[in-house]
């Protein structure tokens, strides 16, 4: 079974993320940028998989910029096979990224796609849902435990109240949520051996793909600042505030 794992370059999640003067977007120069934390989730289960015998090959890629090789790179030292590259410098939307994927899923004839449920940046959650829709797959969302029985995925995904268990036939598309696992750090020497191992570098023009935004973006503006907190001597002077200042109770 041939997995193939998407990740995505974001702003480090430790960062403390500024919106730009213009208000036209973040600030990311001079920011630590790391993989999409969800896309790491999604990693360390593909490698479980292939731990256990049910995984032949793992492919990660990643749409962007030339410096998304870092993740890859990062992802090829956590155990991937190889490594794919799909650069463009627009500023793509979930549609055509969907896209890009459904390409790649037919390209490299894989049968199980793991990606994170969202990425941490724009927190859309639709990439999976949409990629699953063009490719007519099976789709287990928020997965928090995964597993293969008789080329049929049991998936556990939290829901409202409780746990809920879907059974998917293969091929199938699997989003990870932050409790499916732990991952993994790599080691120095697979940091080295990840430089040797294959990553290819496509084109959307070779993958027949068009950059087609949908929607503009119009602005990008910072959360309004919080009020300082203040401490109250008694239940009854909270009582008081809550009544007479918040007015949140009558």
């Amino acid at each position: 079974m041939k997995i193939l794992v998407p990740m995505k370059r974001v702003i480090d999640a430790y960062v403390n993320i500024r919106v730009k003067s213009d208000h036209s977007g973040v600030e990311t120069a001079n920011v630590k940028m790391s993989m999409n934390p969800f896309d790491e989730i999604a990693i360390e289960e593909a490698i479980r998989l292939k731990e256990q015998g049910l995984a032949s090959e793992i492919i990660v890629t990643s749409i962007g910029e030339t410096a998304c090789q870092e993740i890859l790179r990062t992802g090829l030292a956590l155990g991937a096979d190889r490594a794919v590259l799909v650069q463009s410098d627009d500023n793509l939307q979930p549609l055509t990224i969907a896209k890009i994927l459904k390409t790649m899923v037919e390209r490299e004839g894989i049968q199980l796609v793991i990606m994170g449920k969202q990425a941490i940046d724009f927190d859309n959650n639709q990439c999976g849902q949409i990629l699953a829709g063009l490719l007519n797959w099976p789709q287990g969302t928020f997965a928090s435990k995964i597993t293969i029985h008789d080329q049929k995925i049991e998936v556990t995904r939290e829901i409202d109240g409780g746990l809920e268990t879907l059974r998917l036939n293969l091929p199938a598309i699997i989003t990870t949520d932050l409790r499916l696992n732990e991952p993994r750090y790599a080691s120095l020497p697979n940091i080295m051996k990840a430089k040797r191992k294959p990553l290819e570098t496509l084109t959307l023009t070779e993958l027949n793909i068009l950059a087609d935004p949908r929607y503009t973006i119009e602005s990008i503006t910072p959360p309004p600042q919080r009020q300082a907190g203040i401490k109250v001597e008694s239940v009854e002077q909270l009582i008081d505030k809550l009544v007479n200042e918040a007015k949140v109770i009558e």
